[in-house]
């Protein structure tokens, strides 16, 4: 059925042609490759064994042959033997099946075991396998890049399968949960305002990966980094899941919504000494991971059991990749890389000063039209907010979401760190001369309390996680206003929900790329849990009957992004190239406590109020930030128009709270009582 000739090490993975597919692998210290081909997915056994020769199929490090007669869909994996030196971490499974560390599509068969990739024993009727794609077999239409630019651009993080997998999304039941479920709630997300999702892991995962019994929800435990998560798809067929989700990024391009992967390239699903070998492992534990000086152990700066080896040259060619397939054949628009500072490391896990895996993808040609932001630290204790190489990289500001939450909060000492949030952290950013708004701001993301059990939960609640409540963050800086959880207090409930408004106004007024986490505007809950990494059920998938509970939360959302460009204090314009500092002041920005030009910058102040010429509009702003827990009556400067127009009172009621052009039934000459715990926008 199948003819075979030497084959090309041009390109690793599958090269599919009309003719057949030309396989190719790295194993630089194997012995023998066998390619295996099998007919189904559940198959007890090959259909097909190809024995590579080590002088015809092997150039250098690569092991390569081409199949004749191989059609998109054949599933495939290879063995691989080689020594056995376990002291230096050089471990052959030549009972295994290994799949394609380039695999375009991954299938897990009804009898896929975890358990029997552990070990050395045979797992050839329970493995992974590969699935030969024609990845060019696909009309895009006119599919055309949205393009955004940062200053333009809101990011909505979003779990593909939480966002519709519950009953109240309306959905066919195959459809929830799926790249298919987000085409049909993109009227919802147009709606909203939001320009760019950014969708949590999208790369195959085995979901039923957890040590407590639970699963595998949030997906940050790769087994490729090519492959899309088949879970997701409603299309069940072989090959379906990639068009499925091609169709998703083709619709939310049509909406002019771009598409942001949030990707893992800083550790994979084998884990440590005592996980499963799927893949890397088999191949080359020594080059794919970074090991102890003694090579006896996997060093886990990523929290997970071990590090991929992100400096490796190959290593680092795989990563660069897999970012070009992404960008180049699924069309997406940029990549929030999960805890980058990884690739800051050397081979020996040590930081560099200069980088060359980050330096490769900031100034990648075929990456450069795209988004790059990176989470800036790992679980080796590496923080590089503010330092991480490259010039192009934004950078998740863990500082801007704890010195929002604890300002809000009304904690001393913050007023400083409040104001250096707002108007772009220039005490982190402010010497960076290229890409000066680099902070992408959030109050709330995946990893964490929602918004709405920031301000219900003194403490996590993480019991249901099976680890004793150990797990997840203790430092949240929350609040829960008199009450731990769920309360029918009205005034707690109002204060609650003011509170929310307050950091939504914070987050959308600052300098920088707001991002907001899913369901936050409809107040979704997890019940006090910050780490439902393992909770794929009900109470953490978003509940759309939130919707009509919590219309008054959605109204103010969207009614700041729909006017969020008349918000902006300072201009900013990629084109700029000046420095932060000088863009600030550039804007005209002046400070001001209750007593005009007088701020409080004392540790125990809680108010700070500001005025702003509009970049565009010519328009000036005056913005009040109470804290306090009392009414503050602040002096207002002289308005250019005779009087000031109310923009925002988050103090205010529904249908009073926002005003983007100005109420004018409301207006003002000499001064303004800011309620407790408000933001006001004033505007002239």
């Amino acid at each position: 059925m199948f003819l075979t000739c030497d084959g090309v090490p041009d390109k690793l993975g599958v090269t599919f042609t009309s003719e057949g597919a030309n396989f190719c692998v790295y194993a630089r210290l194997a012995k023998t490759v066998e390619l295996i081909f099998f007919d189904h997915k559940d198959a007890l056994l090959p259909s097909h064994v190809f024995e590579l020769s080590d002088v015809d199929n092997r150039t250098a490090f690569y092991w390569h042959i081409f199949v004749k007669g191989v059609k998109a869909g054949q599933l495939y994996g290879f063995r691989v033997d080689g020594p056995y030196r376990p002291n230096k971490k050089v471990n052959f499974y030549p009972k295994k099946i290994l799949l394609d560390p380039y695999a375009l599509l991954v299938e897990r068969g009804d009898n896929f075991s975890r358990d029997a990739a552990l070990g050395q024993h045979a797992n050839v009727d329970k493995c992974l396998k590969g699935v030969v794609v024609d990845i060019d077999n696909y009309d895009w239409e006119d599919d055309c890049h949205p393009r955004h630019t940062f200053a333009k651009t809101v990011i909505y993080e979003m779990h593909v399968g939480g966002f519709t997998r519950h009953p109240s999304s309306r959905l066919d039941q195959d459809k929830r949960g799926t790249y298919a479920g987000i085409i049909e709630k993109i009227p919802y997300l147009q709606k909203l305002g939001i320009t760019a999702v950014e969708l949590m892991p999208v790369y195959q995962f085995d979901p039923n990966e957890h040590h407590a019994g639970l699963v595998n929800y949030w997906g940050y435990s790769p087994i490729s980094l090519f492959s899309i998560h088949r879970e997701y798809s409603a299309d069940k067929s072989l090959l379906g899941p990639i068009n499925e989700f091609r169709d998703m990024v083709k619709a939310l391009h049509a909406a002019d919504i771009e598409v942001i992967l949030d990707v893992v390239y800083n550790h994979t699903a084998e884990g440590d000494l005592q996980g499963p070998t799927y893949s890397f492992r088999g191949f080359d534990s020594s080059d794919y991971y970074i090991l102890s000086q003694d090579k006896k152990h996997y060093m886990n700066y990523s929290g997970c059991g071990n590090t991929l080896n992100g400096t490796h040259s190959v290593v680092r060619r795989m990563i660069i990749d897999s970012l070009h397939f992404w960008v180049e054949k699924m069309h997406i628009d940029g990549f929030r890389f999960d805890l980058a500072s990884i690739l800051s490391r050397d081979e020996l896990g040590q930081p560099m000063l200069s980088p060359p895996t980050l330096w490769s993808i900031d100034t990648d040609p075929i990456l450069s039209p795209v988004k790059l932001i990176a989470e800036a630290w790992d679980a080796g204790g590496l923080y590089q907010v503010g330092s991480l190489a490259g010039q192009r990289w934004r950078e998740w500001n863990g500082h801007f979401r704890d010195d929002v939450r604890r300002f809000v909060k009304g904690d001393n000492g913050m007023i400083k760190q409040f104001v250096a949030r707002l108007i772009g952290s220039p005490d982190i950013y402010g010497d960076r001369s290229l890409e000066p708004a680099k902070s992408v701001n959030f109050i709330t993301c995946h990893d964490g309390f929602t918004l709405a059990d920031l301000v219900s939960y003194n403490d996590k609640h993480n019991q249901e996680n099976g680890e004793n409540n150990k797990d997840g963050c203790d430092h949240n800086f929350s609040w829960n206003h008199g009450v731990e959880g769920e309360t029918d207090d009205p005034k707690i409930l109002r204060l609650r929900a003011q509170q929310m408004k307050n950091m939504m106004v914070i987050n959308l007024l600052s300098l920088g790329t707001p991002m907001l986490l899913m369901g936050d505007e409809i107040g979704r809950t997890q019940k006090g849990n910050n780490n439902g990494y393992c909770q794929d059920n009900i109470d953490f998938w978003l509940d759309w009957t939130d919707l009509e509970k919590n219309s008054e939360q959605f109204r103010f959302t969207k009614a700041l992004l729909d006017q969020r460009s008349m918000l902006e204090l300072v201009c900013f314009d990629e084109t700029n190239r000046n420095s932060l500092h000088d863009i600030i002041a550039q804007a005209g920005i002046s400070w001001h406590g209750i007593k005009l030009n007088k701020p409080n910058w004392s540790d125990d102040s809680h108010a700070i109020a500001l005025e702003s010429q509009h970049p565009h509009c010519g328009s000036v702003s005056y913005v009040i930030f109470n804290a306090y827990w009392e009414a503050l009556h602040f002096e207002l400067p002289t308005s250019p128009s005779g009087k000031w127009l109310r923009a925002v009172d988050t103090a205010l009621s529904g249908g009073k709270d926002i005003h983007i052009e100005g109420d004018k039934k409301y207006w003002f000459k000499d001064s303004y009582l800011a309620a407790p715990r408000s933001v006001v926008i004033l505007t002239s």
